[in-house]
């Protein structure tokens, strides 16, 4: 590198400053601009933009705090970029400084500036300010509508996402590939077929069709509402496909469970030379797994690094399920060490995923270790390693783990009072079970649901309380399900309560009238008391509605 220039005239260090910003060597801006007694605007302007384009959003934050350190008043562009390094962060803290100064300096009205705010805050996950935005900006254009309804989609309100959409089509704005693209996923989340195919006729009328975003969006949300032959004449009518509409169309195939059409299709792309990658043998490996294939997705591992693929977080999450189904504690231990070789330890998702395959092939203690090594835990982690000891009966340490993972700051879902209640039925932990539940929509603001009235019913039941557990779900505010009654109806066996079991079976067989093993365990009731005339009843019963139970088989 030749040596650096200093005490240059400012203009032509301006001139020096943007020719090393445009070539990308942010090193030699950066001396150019300390070499500056007194930076204008302009320069500022040069660098944070500089920054922010070049993929260093922490460096562009830092130069916007010493514009307004020194008192500098930022224009648009200034705020333009520090908004998107604000949304390449997903800094709130930022974000709301930068929209702040938007405001104080006077540009909150620009369309520009108010659309890069909308989208910040859309990256942030936070609808109400982006709509705040939104709101405030007086000429909304294509990007500011698209914005907005893309940011409902992104944070997980699909039916708002697609009102935005209607509401700017309502006001006479065209929307772009970019609009279609982004609005389509909430058809897909919503399942709103008709509301898709509203939007295809859009897309066929404005000559859309052949755009690659649209058309991978549009056999997403056709596979989505399980409309797959639709979903292929989209694909197959393409006249260019890329990768990722291939990769489309197979998870596609797998997710309506046509299990052999995707195994074909993959053969087909490799067959005609289609540029594999990541998402390819991701789509196929957890296609394998999610419908029951679990050897053949371990096979397609093999071949994946066979052929030099590194398998990643999303192939490590999706095929350690394979493990758990096999109780393959071996490979599951295998997969544990690629992911410490490859650094993947700290992603979250994967070790969660680990805590709970080795809580699954009954390894706790090593589940309860790689939890304790987790640098970061959210809601999802904890509620894995509560479930994890409620599973192998470990009631008062599930307990425990939640009294924890509420210090933590963590906030309990319905899936962690699931786990605890669940806990506290294997442990016959009766009382604080009934604390846990009236806890939840008194202090945690969780409406129970189906699940949670079944595990109190079951931690009624396994404690021998059936008088208790009866009169608990007759006070149910929702219609008790199979799990409720199925709950009563297996202590009943227990404590040989033969009245309870009557009224629990009695509800079961209108509920689920095909299940032989409701039948089966009131006869097993009644023949443990020597009622065998009843027993003799129920065993004819079945055999009029046409109940056949499959018959047991052993490995040994």
């Amino acid at each position: 590198m030749p040596p650096m220039p200093t005490c240059l005239p400012t203009p032509l260090s301006l001139k020096l400053i943007k020719a090393s910003c445009t070539s990308g060597d942010l090193q030699r801006a950066r001396h150019l601009f300390d070499q500056i007694p007194k930076p204008d605007l302009r320069t500022w302007t040069i660098l944070i933009s500089a920054y922010t384009q070049h993929g260093f959003p922490k460096e562009s934050l830092k130069l916007y705090t010493l514009v307004r350190e020194q008192e500098i008043s930022p224009d648009r562009l200034v705020l333009l970029s520090a908004a998107k390094a604000c949304a390449t962060l997903g800094n709130i803290v930022k974000a709301k400084e930068v929209h702040d100064d938007a405001i104080r300096f006077g540009f909150h009205s620009d369309t520009l500036l108010g659309n890069a705010l909308i989208d910040m805050y859309a990256k942030c996950k936070c609808v109400e300010d982006a709509r705040r935005v939104f709101d405030c900006v007086p000429l909304k254009d294509v990007i500011s509508w698209t914005s907005l309804s893309s940011c409902y989609v992104t944070c997980g309100l699909p039916r708002q996402g697609l009102e935005a959409f209607r509401e700017m089509v309502l006001n006479g704005v065209r929307p772009n590939v970019v609009t279609v693209s982004s609005i389509l996923p909430a058809c897909s989340e919503l399942k709103t077929l008709n509301s898709g195919r509203e939007i295809h006729g859009f897309v066929v009328k404005h000559g859309m069709g052949e755009n690659l975003f649209v058309c991978s969006a549009l056999v997403s949300m056709y596979a989505s509402c399980l409309s797959i032959r639709q979903a292929q004449l989209v694909f197959y009518n393409m006249s260019r496909r890329d990768s990722v509409l291939w990769n489309v169309i197979l998870t596609a195939y797998f997710f309506n469970k046509e299990c052999e059409k995707g195994l074909a299709l993959f053969c087909q792309m490799r067959n005609e030379g289609v540029k594999l990658n990541d998402a390819s043998w991701n789509a196929v490996i957890g296609g394998c797994i999610e419908n029951g294939r679990t050897e053949q997705a371990l096979g397609m591992l093999g071949q994946m690094q066979d052929l030099g693929f590194k398998p990643n977080q999303i192939t490590i999450t999706s095929v350690l399920p394979a493990c758990t189904s096999l109780e393959s504690l071996r490979m599951g231990k295998e997969i544990h060490g690629y992911v410490y070789r490859h650094l993947f330890i700290e992603d979250l998702t994967t070790t969660t995923a680990l805590v709970f395959m080795y809580a699954k092939c009954g390894d706790l203690e090593i589940s309860q270790r790689v939890f304790n090594m987790m640098l970061r835990k959210d809601t999802v982690a904890w509620n894995t390693i509560i479930i994890a000891n409620s599973m192998h009966g470990k009631g008062e340490e599930a307990l425990s783990l939640f009294k924890k993972m509420l210090d933590s700051g963590a906030k309990p879902n319905s899936v962690t009072f699931t786990g605890v209640l669940s806990g506290c039925s294997h442990s016959q932990l009766v009382d604080k079970g009934l604390l846990i539940f009236d806890s939840m929509s008194r202090d945690y603001s969780t409406k129970p649901d189906a699940d949670h009235y079944s595990c109190m019913v079951d931690v009624l039941s396994r404690a021998g309380r059936l008088e208790e557990a009866y009169e608990f779900i007759q006070r149910m505010p929702i219609e008790p399900t199979a799990s409720a009654w199925g709950a009563l109806l297996s202590a009943c066996r227990v404590h040989k309560n033969v009245e309870l079991a009557k009224i629990a079976a009695r509800k079961l067989f209108e509920i689920e009238p095909d299940n032989p093993g409701n039948y089966v365990l009131l006869s097993n009731i009644f023949s443990t008391v020597k009622l065998w005339d009843e027993a003799s009843e129920i065993r004819k019963l079945m055999r009029d509605r046409g109940v056949i139970k499959e018959a047991g088989c052993s490995w040994v």
